[in-house]
Parts: structure tokens; sequence; C-alpha cells
């Protein structure tokens, strides 16, 4: 299956597992969050990317500039460990990463995750490239594509037992939203996937079409 497939399959599933008030919530912060124009304001193909420095998931920081001077990067930034559509697109990116590197570039991902999280989402995921820490969204927010959680999805999650403060370090609720990103080794973007729906995700075969 594709990512795509199984991205489908596993919202198909959640809109079976919860109540029907549970899904208006969700629903309603997507459509919320499209009536915004967040997808104008963030980065996208023909910009330069700014500066990223994180941490990866051992500690050490990870400067995205020295990769770019022997590699082109995708970027792919993801909401956290708790998220299962997100885990999904980890492991479809690990699967494709041996076709993502045969076309010289390197693949970092990147969530709002404190560094602790970070490591436990590498080791759950079996993950073998570099996922980075952007506590407070730093580098979301430079790449403007950091939102606020309205309130009633925050209490939603709560009863899921997903604790946003507590995974990343952050009070205000804030998210990425999905995106991906090819960048040339100049800094230019040369493709990129953004997405207001967390449950659509850059699919690794357009990725690799793309390089």
């Amino acid at each position: 299956m594709t990512l795509r497939e199984q991205l489908k399959e596993l919202a198909d599933g959640s809109a079976n597992r919860h109540p029907e008030k549970a899904q208006d919530i969700m629903r309603t912060a997507i459509r919320q969050l499209e009536s915004t124009t967040i997808l104008e304001q963030a980065l996208k193909t023909g910009d330069i990317i700014p500066e990223i420095r994180l941490s990866n998931a051992n500690g050490e920081i990870i400067d995205i500039r020295s990769i770019l001077k022997k590699h082109k990067v995708v970027l792919a930034f993801y909401r956290g460990a708790w998220c299962p559509y997100c885990n999904l697109e980890l492991r479809a990116l690990q699967n494709a990463l041996p076709e993502i590197e045969a076309k010289g570039a390197k693949l970092v991902a990147i969530s709002p995750q404190t560094p602790d999280n970070t490591l436990t989402t590498v080791e759950k995921n079996e993950l073998s490239f570099e996922v980075l820490s952007d506590v407070d969204g730093i580098v979301g927010r430079k790449m403007k594509l950091i939102y606020t959680l309205p309130s009633e999805l925050v209490e939603l999650y709560k009863s899921f037992k997903i604790d946003l403060k507590k995974s990343n370090g952050n009070l205000e609720n804030e998210l990425p939203i999905a995106a991906t990103y090819i960048v040339e080794q100049d800094g230019n973007i040369s493709y990129h996937f953004l997405a207001e729906d967390y449950k659509l995700r850059a699919d690794p075969e357009d990725i690799i079409k793309s390089l």
C-alpha cells in the first residue's frame, strides 16, 4: 500500500472508532484552519529556507546548511509521536530512505517535540535518518507553518491522553501543519507539500519523483 492509501485506511478507521461529537470537533478544527491564510503564507517552491540548527534525538546540533554542502535535503515536518498519521509517514519515509539517498538527498524530519520525546519517536519507528527537535516551533515559525489548536481540540486530545505541553514543552498548544520540502544545495525549495488536514501527507513516491 502507498502511504496515501495507508493514511486513508487509518482515517476511515478513526471515523468508526470515535463518537460523532469527537469527529465533529476534529472536522471543525480542520475547517477553521482551512479558512486561514496559512497555506498562502507558508514557504513553498521558489523560496529559500531560513537557517535551521536544531538538536537531534541524541542532543547533537544539526545544521541543515552543512548538510546542503554535499546533498539535497528532504525536510518533513510532523506533529509528534502521539500522532498515528505522523508515525505512518515516518515509517513510510524510512522504507523509502534508500531511494531518497540514491537520488543524492538526505532526509531530515522536524517536530516540536522535546529531545527526549524525539528519541522515543526514533526508537519506536526504528528510524535511521535525522529527527530534529524544534521546541517552541522556532524553525516552524520561520517557515510560517505554525498554528494554535482550538481549545475544544486541545480538550479532546486530553481525553485521548495526549498532553501536548508534556510532549512539546510548549504552553501555547502550537503545532506545524503537515509540510514536506525538497531543498536544493543552494537553499532553494524545489518541491513542497502543504496541507491543513493532518491526515494528508506527501507520498514518498511523489518525493522520489521530484528529486
